[in-house]
């Protein structure tokens, strides 16, 4: 069986387009925010410990762990606390280039590991303060690393990405279907 080891209604539903069958099973873990980590290293430290929470209860099922970060200069932007962080957030973002790392840790059955991390850049448009705070009222993005869904109105803030929309989304599923296919 294939565990999805990520509270993220987002995964869950880019799975479920591909057509996967799995399940959810999601344990405690805490994350990582260390900014002087790179951007790969702590996305895949985070990913891991998600899914060896898992793997530890079900070591006879394939568990997938992921954690997705935006990151502005190698700085990461995780979820705001509130409405003011994103409005900042999203500020910084404007008329830039970021990173969208996800790390992706699989935990197959006897505990063999086959894990990887993709990186996505989106350029935002220039933006008022008006139009941010348009999309955030559009948008709830406090559960959303960088404040922003490209998934949800996306359109108002990005102007072009390089590389996979699903992992900005939040799971890189052409390459994780590449790897469960090898196992």
């Amino acid at each position: 069986m294939l565990i999805l080891a990520s509270q993220s209604p987002r995964r869950r539903e880019l799975l479920a387009r591909e057509g996967v069958r799995f399940e959810v099973v999601v344990r405690e873990t805490k994350e990582e925010h260390d900014a002087n980590l790179p951007p790969a290293v702590l996305c895949a430290r985070n990913a891991a410990a998600k899914a060896e929470a898992v793997a530890a209860e079900f070591p006879q099922d394939t568990v997938v762990g992921a954690d997705t970060l935006v990151f502005l200069d190698g700085v990461p932007l995780g979820k705001p606390a509130d409405e003011a962080e994103a409005v900042h957030m999203l500020m910084r973002l404007q008329g830039r280039i970021h990173s969208v790392c996800t790390a992706v840790a699989v935990i197959l059955p006897g505990g063999e590991r086959r894990d990887f991390t993709e990186t996505t850049y989106v350029r935002f448009r220039s933006l008022s303060e008006a139009q941010v705070l348009h999309y955030l009222s559009l948008v709830h993005v406090l559960d959303k690393a960088g404040a922003y869904a490209i998934q949800e109105h996306g359109h108002l803030l990005v102007e072009k990405v390089e590389g996979d929309e699903d992992n900005v989304i939040g799971l890189p599923v052409k390459r994780l279907l590449q790897v469960l296919a090898e196992v």
